[in-house]
């Protein structure tokens, strides 16, 4: 082999290698047992010089350490704007793809988040937000001193948990039946039908409830009528209320959840059925052993992020439905519905603003612990 040898090796950056003796640029660290040739690349061109001694062998072998701890230096060096410009030349397009996404994320969503120091004052409208007085804790002491405040967070609690474990079970149900369909356009005809009452506003399904539970002419009351029984007054009877609430938010939602569990089905392999009825799997252990454990990653992920809102009650379902019955408080009032009500007769910005402070706070929280307790069992399965 001649005296001098051409060699690209291949990294991220281009750094000075052992200049002082070779003085050549060195394109990435390729080493393997000091020779030459393996897993490089010559070339014919003597701008990258190595020099061998008579063995055949090259001196990387002293030199590698210093090598890559140069290229740890100078990635250390950067900071991170130039590690950010970086990767903007990179994946320009990419993101000016999600621009408009971020765009809209930091304006209505962190931007609004300048105004959670009114959690903190005793706000009028004639000082403004800076000019109004500092106060610290005392809205959060009005909102948790009234009697009503432990019974509208339990509320919250309760019945959102209902709504998830519920409302992931029946939708779960739903396009398990959905998917058995095999029809296209009976297939299309379901999913219409079901998804159609979730574009519906609540006041539209607060007077479809209104007309169902009417006392003299709704329609329930006509049916217990007929087949002997006594009507009811559906809206002076607080414990009846938690299971309506319940069976309305599915009747609403159960078509957009199982439209997402649906598409999610449709990307499992048919291989892995085909497999388990050669095996003589029946249908319920193909869905138990083989549909449901592929599912568990989407149905997780549904679920930590709606228990990230669990303390934010569907305002339009707690405050329309029910009609906003002064009756009916006791198991339909929730923390959203009570500050809505607080404001409008109280017009304390401050304490409106120490709820959604509250409620953003310890979404927070339940999100990072459930998380955290999803990565323990399950890794793969978790949100971050």
């Amino acid at each position: 082999m001649p005296k001098w040898q051409s060699a690209i090796f291949r990294t991220s950056c281009k750094i000075p290698y052992n200049k002082e003796k070779t003085g050549f640029l060195l394109n990435c660290v390729v080493y393997a047992q000091g020779k030459i040739g393996v897993g490089c690349r010559y070339e014919s061109k003597p701008n990258r010089m190595i020099k061998q001694n008579g063995s055949g062998e090259t001196n990387m072998e002293t030199n590698t350490a210093n090598t890559l701890s140069g290229v740890l230096r100078k990635r250390k060096s950067r900071t991170r704007i130039q590690r950010f410009m970086y990767a903007m030349r990179q994946n320009k397009w990419l993101f000016a793809m999600a621009a408009p996404g971020v765009l809209f994320l930091l304006i209505y969503a962190y931007t609004p988040m300048l105004g959670l120091v009114i959690a903190f004052k005793r706000y009028k409208f004639d000082e403004g937000i800076f000019g109004s007085k500092w106060v610290g804790f005392q809205n959060f002491e009005f909102l948790f001193a009234t009697r009503d405040a432990w019974q509208i967070t339990l509320n919250t609690l309760y019945l959102n948990a209902l709504f998830i474990v519920i409302g992931t079970v029946s939708s779960m149900f739903v396009a398990l039946l959905l998917n058995e369909v095999r029809k296209k356009g009976l297939l299309k005809f379901y999913q219409s039908a079901l998804f159609f009452p979730y574009f519906l506003s609540w006041v539209i399904v607060g007077y479809f409830t209104y007309a169902l539970l009417n006392y003299d002419s709704g329609t329930i009351n006509k049916l217990l009528e007929s087949v002997g029984f006594s009507k009811i007054q559906w809206y002076a009877k607080p414990n009846y209320w938690p299971f309506i609430l319940i069976i309305v938010y599915v009747w609403k939602n159960i078509g957009y959840f199982s439209v997402i569990y649906l598409a999610s089905m449709m990307g499992i392999s048919h291989e892995y059925y085909e497999a388990a009825k050669i095996d003589g799997a029946n249908k319920w252990q193909q869905i138990t052993k083989i549909t449901i454990p592929l599912l568990i990653p989407v149905i997780t992920i549904m679920t930590l992020l709606q228990i990230g809102r669990i303390f934010y009650a569907d305002f339009g379902l707690f405050y329309h439905v029910p009609q906003n019955t002064g009756l009916l408080y006791s198991t339909t009032d929730v923390i959203d519905t009570y500050v809505f009500r607080s404001l409008r007769m109280l017009g304390d910005v401050g304490m409106a603003s120490a709820a959604g402070f509250y409620q953003a706070v310890v979404g927070l929280i339940l999100v990072l612990l459930s998380n955290w307790i999803v990565r323990r069992i399950n890794p793969d399965n978790a949100l971050f």
